[in-house]
């Protein structure tokens, strides 16, 4: 007789200092990187983002160091394909449209990891409900891992790989007009992290 069990076999997550073992995920360069700001560099990404079949998704948000102090992010969402990523700035209205056209998209698969707070943000500053939003750590809970893997313990669990992460970059200011290398590097491999997560878990 074949007994269910309710819940799937837990996996062990491995911990800070055997991720740090690992040799590195290999990222996503800065030619497979878009900047995208203008309303025409909107549209050209959006033209490319549709032939895509899922997209990995994120937001970055200048950080808020006051108490009381609200956000008014997101000021860049990044989505990315398996060879490719866009990285949007939120300054103008014309690309802040093409944006919120992509993120109310249906059929498409949507991303990322710990999306909850995204998904508000997205709602206020955009004024569009996310369509085909994919928790990743949900579908990673699903297969027996802890509640919050996150994008590196994912990366590490399924491709035995160290996803790099500069905490300088994910503290920087989001909202400025000209970003640094290093955010888009971040943003972008974010997004793209996420993407190969779900492409492997299906």
């Amino acid at each position: 007789m074949h007994i269910q069990h309710p819940h799937p076999p837990q996996h062990p997550t491995p911990d800070k200092d055997a991720i740090a073992l690992l040799p590195p995920f290999e990222r996503l360069g800065l030619s497979d990187i878009t900047l995208v700001a203008t309303e025409v560099q909107a549209q050209a990404a959006y033209a490319a983002l549709r032939a895509l079949p899922a997209w990995g998704f994120d937001t970055e948000s200048k950080p808020t160091f006051r108490v009381g102090e609200l956000s008014d992010g997101p000021h860049i969402v990044q989505l990315s394909g398996l060879r490719h990523a866009w990285v949007f700035q939120l300054h103008e209205p014309g690309c802040r449209a093409v944006v919120a056209q992509l993120l109310a998209l249906p059929g498409v698969p949507k991303a990322g990891f710990g999306l909850g707070d995204d998904r508000k943000r997205i709602i206020a500053k955009l004024g569009v409900q996310p369509a085909g939003i994919v928790e990743l750590n949900t579908l990673m809970r699903e297969r027996g891992y802890r509640r919050e893997i996150g994008v590196k313990g994912a990366v590490a669990v399924l491709f035995q790989r160290r996803f790099l992460k500069s905490k300088k970059a994910a503290t920087s200011n989001w909202a400025q007009p000209q970003l640094s290398e290093a955010q888009l590097l971040y943003a972008a491999n974010d997004a793209y992290a996420a993407l190969r997560v779900f492409d492997v878990l299906g």
